[in-house]
């Protein structure tokens, strides 16, 4: 393992750039990225449950705050003839291997598992496709690959929920990753301004004998190391 000296000293100009690189996302129109091809176009919305946004041990203000912004942009979507719409959601077994790394939540059952209020009473919900997961992953042992395959035409992927560098990452990585390696034309979009995630501060986390986690550094970085990857990250207006 290669020695790591100085690491906060060396890493300032580092952070400097991606805070820089940050506030310079660019802006684009919603209606830009649909064009007259609605049909091609799929939101799909990570996490945004009760668990995350509203109640239970991993629920928070910043994930709170997102709720607003995706539902104007599932409003303003389907106003623009969009009618593909995802929600991948944490539906746990209360035997997942995931509650050693991280508290119990979003069992399957409870309330904390459930779509938020404000995207489940949608007047167009009955349109919009659920699918469970019980890790981090969108993709592994869920029905998103299957649906995937069911929607051929779909080319324009727009990610929106929780967390930017856990359940979005890997959901933007996957989708980015697969088209890459099968050759598929496909973009990937991450709307930068409504996704986010937790924070822990060193604090708190050397109290309680957790890991610290910097909300604004790992939402930024994970959201650098997408565009770094082929995934477009923007915020949507």
């Amino acid at each position: 393992m290669p020695a790591i000296h100085d690491l906060a000293t060396r890493s300032v100009s580092f952070l400097h750039y991606l805070e820089q690189w940050y506030r310079n996302l660019p802006q684009v129109e919603l209606a830009t990225i649909v064009g007259d091809a609605p049909e091609r176009v799929a939101l799909c919305s990570i996490d945004m449950i009760n668990g995350f946004c509203k109640e239970g041990p991993l629920a928070g203000p910043r994930v709170g705050a997102l709720v607003e912004p995706v539902v104007q942009l599932f409003n303003r979507a389907y106003a623009l003839g969009v009618r593909a719409f995802v929600l991948t959601q944490d539906t746990h077994d209360p035997a997942t291997p995931e509650f050693a790394s991280y508290p119990p939540h979003c069992v399957a059952g409870t309330a904390e598992s459930q779509t938020i209020r404000e995207l489940a009473e949608l007047p167009f919900a009955d349109q919009i496709t659920v699918i469970e997961k019980n890790s981090l992953s969108s993709h592994i042992g869920t029905r998103f690959g299957a649906w995937l395959s069911e929607h051929p035409q779909i080319d324009t992927f727009v990610l929106v929920g929780d967390c930017t560098d856990l359940c979005v990452y890997t959901a933007a990585m996957h989708l980015r990753l697969e088209a890459n390696a099968l050759n598929l034309k496909r973009r990937v979009i991450v709307a930068a301004n409504a996704v986010d995630t937790f924070d822990t501060p060193v604090t708190v986390a050397r109290e309680l004998g957790i890991y610290a986690h910097d909300g604004d550094l790992h939402h930024v970085m994970f959201l650098h190391h997408m565009a770094q990857n082929g995934v477009e990250v923007m915020n949507i207006v």
